[in-house]
């Protein structure tokens, strides 16, 4: 039977299981649309930007392990999906992305809406494709998410001509996939996985160091195991949060540039780092020079092009973090004979961990008429007891939330990590609600980035997705303005954002629900009103102006050299994170 190729595109989605599609029409894709206003089974989500499409099918990727899709048109439709493809392909996050094409015969004539995406997307991308002829295109589809979810996760982008929607042809679609050019290691070689097992038995002074390499391969239990098999302490990344528990005794939080002081210490002293799924990204090591400077590396990856790319890996292991973990558990499990002075070693390590923890633990100063961001992140834990999916923006609002909110479980915690993107939070966290819309969904903010795709509340009320909006608003650009006043001799260039919008009338004119909170009294009164109310809610909170995110390692210093906020005021008004 022949199909239209626009008809072949929406049935081959449906083969992939399928179920959201984040869309915005435009000339070259009518067809598409067309075949979908008949379509039951695939749901069509308009959002009001091609970029936060592609945010929404991140959020949607990030939360649920599979897939995420969205669609634009030519030109600038698929320009506009550019930000959002880079910011999954930093990430890691498996998502295709299709744009229309002006008619094969018009490529490369500068016709109306034409605008070479293959080109532009080829370095941030795993890989596209230009359909040429409209049979090719389930085979083409049925590549695009293999590649997109299998191995490391990424973006593919699928461009489709005009005419290749428009014709006919036979709709076969292939059961399976096979890529002479792409075949990833998924088992770890049994050699390195001995050499790893007989390393971490003779460690003194261990840490499990895990990214978002374990949230991608669903490994999560088994990191907790290995963690609590050898009774290693565990420090996590940015991506890596929810990977292991919040409140489990052995964590010590996110290490790096905003880590805790007792994760980045143990870091520094270790002489035995497991890096799981991690990629040792600048924001990690510091100064590479001075990164763990007696420590042997074992570096677990599926990505061999991931390691030793930024420092030295003495025991490599390429393959799938789950399989790679069960069989170094295996091999952990199967040796029996204690080593008295290790596990002597081993204590007087955990003892030193506890002294750096008690050292500089995170704490921010309480105040009785200024709302503190960290106790608003701090409420939104306590009355979801961490039964919530949390998105964010990018800045101070992204730090004080990896650091003062516990993530429990994996896929909970939606940032942009890698590219650091303002206006991701409130898009992914719709697509996280699109996924599951009974879950109570967060998009923690700042003022400034919230703005940046504020137009999707029209897709919130629309869509019935009921996210909480918490804006954490300081009339600045909070992380700029820190990096000025820290290190700029407090020059503030382009930072105060003046003319702040009504958050709470801008809600209400889109139909949403709009409070504000200006005194710490009113802050866990209005999260649990907004949680009641079947509604996408925000809530402004006026937050203290100059708020800084610490501790801190200063640009081009050592992971070590870090710096703390003073204890200015009376010990009773300082909260610490237990």
């Amino acid at each position: 039977m022949k199909l239209s190729g626009a008809e072949i595109f929406v049935e081959s989605l449906k083969k992939e299981g399928v179920k959201v599609l984040f869309g915005y029409p435009g000339g070259v894709i009518l067809p598409i649309f067309d075949v979908l206003y008949h379509e039951k089974e695939i749901r069509l989500i308009l959002p009001r930007h091609e970029q936060a499409a592609v945010h929404m099918a991140d959020g949607y990727a990030r939360s649920t392990g599979s897939v995420g899709v969205a669609l634009a048109t030519s030109g600038p439709g698929a320009t506009n999906t550019v930000t959002g493809i880079a910011t999954a392909f930093m990430d890691s996050i498996p998502i295709v992305v299709f744009t229309g094409q002006v008619p094969t015969p018009m490529i490369g004539v500068d016709a109306f809406q034409e605008a070479d995406i293959v080109g532009i997307t080829r370095p941030c991308t795993k890989y596209n494709y230009l359909v040429k002829n409209t049979a090719d295109l389930p085979y083409i589809i049925k590549e695009a998410f293999y590649i997109a979810s299998k191995g490391r996760p990424g973006p593919v982008v699928v461009d489709l001509p005009r005419d290749v929607l428009a014709n006919k042809a036979d709709f076969i679609y292939p059961q399976t996939v096979s890529l002479r050019s792409y075949n990833p290691t998924y088992v770890g070689n049994r050699w390195q996985i001995k050499k790893a097992a007989d390393a971490i038995l003779k460690a003194k002074k261990p840490i499990i160091y895990a990214g978002g390499g374990v949230i991608s391969s669903n490994a999560s239990q088994e990191l907790k195991e290995l963690a609590e098999f050898t009774n290693i302490p565990v420090t996590l990344t940015l991506m890596g949060l929810g990977g292991f528990p919040g409140d489990h005794p052995l964590f010590l939080g996110m290490l790096g540039m905003h880590g805790t002081y007792a994760a980045n210490m143990t870091i520094h002293n270790s002489d035995l780092i497991i890096a799981i799924g991690a990629r040792f990204d600048d924001r990690v090591t510091g100064r590479v020079k001075d990164f763990a400077p007696d420590a042997k590396i074992i570096h677990i990856d599926i990505d061999p092009t991931s390691i030793r790319k930024s420092v030295h890996v003495d025991i490599p292991i390429v393959g799938d973090v789950k399989l790679v973990l069960l069989d170094l558990l295996k091999e952990l499990k199967a040796v029996s004979e204690k080593n008295e002075v290790i596990e002597e070693a081993r204590k007087q390590w955990a003892k030193q961990i506890k002294v750096w923890q008690k050292e500089h633990p995170l704490w921010y100063e309480y105040d009785e008429e200024v709302i503190k961001p960290q106790y608003v992140i701090e409420k939104i834990f306590d009355i979801t007891k961490g039964d919530a999916i949390i998105a964010t923006e990018v800045g101070q609002n992204q730090m004080w939330t990896a650091q003062f909110y516990k993530f429990l479980k994996p896929r909970t915690w939606l940032t942009s990590g890698g590219l650091g993107t303002m206006g991701y939070g409130f898009p992914a966290a719709l697509g996280a609600q699109a996924a599951f819309p009974d879950k109570l969904v967060f998009d923690i903010a700042g003022d400034g980035s919230i703005q940046m795709n504020i137009q999707e509340l029209a897709t919130a009320v629309t869509e019935g997705l009921n996210v909480k909006v918490a804006i954490l608003n300081n009339s600045c650009l909070g992380m700029v303005r820190q990096w000025q006043e820290l290190f700029y001799g407090e020059r503030y260039s382009g930072v105060d954002l003046g003319v702040v919008p009504d958050f709470v009338k801008l809600a209400e004119a889109y139909g949403a629900v709009g409070f504000r909170a200006e005194k710490p009294g009113e802050v866990e009164p209005i999260i649990k009103e907004a949680i009641k109310i079947k509604k996408p809610v925000f809530m402004d909170f006026r937050i203290d102006r100059m708020e800084k995110v610490f501790p801190m390692v200063p640009a081009g210093s050592a992971i070590h050299e870090m710096i703390f906020l003073e204890k200015k005021n009376k010990s009773e008004k300082m909260r610490v994170v237990k």
